[in-house]
């Protein structure tokens, strides 16, 4: 994927839009508004996929090469996000013990959190399983 832009479409699925963006092959966020932008283009390979995620296809998009843009601490947390298998569900804890911070410091712990909820790519870094 060597490619940029905005790429959405409507999701019958969501009752809303499915945008990516991409910037050098890379997807850079995933977000889900309420209507399609007009400047996006409909049409992506990577799109195709969630869309047929969306309608029960198997896909763990491990394969997705992210560009994940956020504090250092927090990329450790979304990266062993990211190796959580598909199908399976951790608690915060152990993701915290995955990304090599205590489970038992609350500020490591609200670390694991915030990165969870500022996750820019949700899907493809699958904070659902957590």
């Amino acid at each position: 994927m060597e490619d940029a832009g905005i790429y959405a479409r409507h999701a019958d699925a969501l009752g809303r839009a499915v945008q990516l963006g991409v910037a050098g092959g890379r997807v850079i966020s995933v977000s889900f508004p309420e209507s399609v932008p007009d400047d996006a283009d409909p049409d992506h390979p990577l799109l195709d996929r969630v869309f047929d995620y969306l309608d029960g296809a198997d896909d763990d998009f491990a394969d997705v090469t992210v560009a994940i843009t956020v504090p250092t601490d927090q990329r450790d947390v979304l990266e062993a996000a990211r190796n959580v298998p598909y199908g399976e569900t951790i608690v915060v804890e152990r993701l915290a013990r995955l990304a090599g911070l205590d489970d038992e410091d609350a500020d490591d712990l609200m670390t694991v959190r915030t990165a969870l909820q500022e996750n820019p790519v949700p899907l493809f870094v699958p904070d659902h399983r957590i």
